[in-house]
């Protein structure tokens, strides 16, 4: 339980300064640019999907600690793909300018990923 309590800490003020500051970007540029997804949906994805890998890597740190590693690289491409069906909506859509809402997308999910390989590296070198 240690273990969540130290990731919640740090994962709380993260996600709630990323979420603060693409909202108000977001924000700014809605008179220009109409957004496909808003910036909580977006945050939402990213929350749980990182949530749920970190809960399952803690079990399988606890029960199998030699498949850490392995379990978090098939829950990133897990996660991958479920950011794929994620973003259907949009691919199948006709937005003017795509790029704008990739990055709208692409950004914090790396943020979020690199987030979860600290986390987990961590996890690893502690188990």
């Amino acid at each position: 339980m240690n273990r969540t309590v130290d990731f919640l800490k740090h994962f709380a003020p993260f996600s709630i300064i990323l979420f603060l500051i693409q909202f108000f970007i977001m924000h700014s540029l809605s008179e220009k640019i109409v957004f496909f997804y808003p910036a909580w949906s977006i945050y939402l994805f990213n929350v749980i999907t990182t949530i749920l890998i970190y809960i399952v890597l803690i079990y399988i740190n606890k029960n199998f600690s030699t498949y850490t590693g392995f379990t978090f690289l098939g829950l990133s491409f897990f996660k991958m793909m479920i950011a794929i069906v994620f973003l259907i909506p949009f691919i199948k859509s006709d937005v003017s300018n795509p790029v704008i809402d990739l990055a709208s997308f692409f950004i914090p999910y790396f943020l979020f990923l690199v987030f979860e390989t600290y986390f987990a590296i961590r996890l690893i070198n502690k188990g």
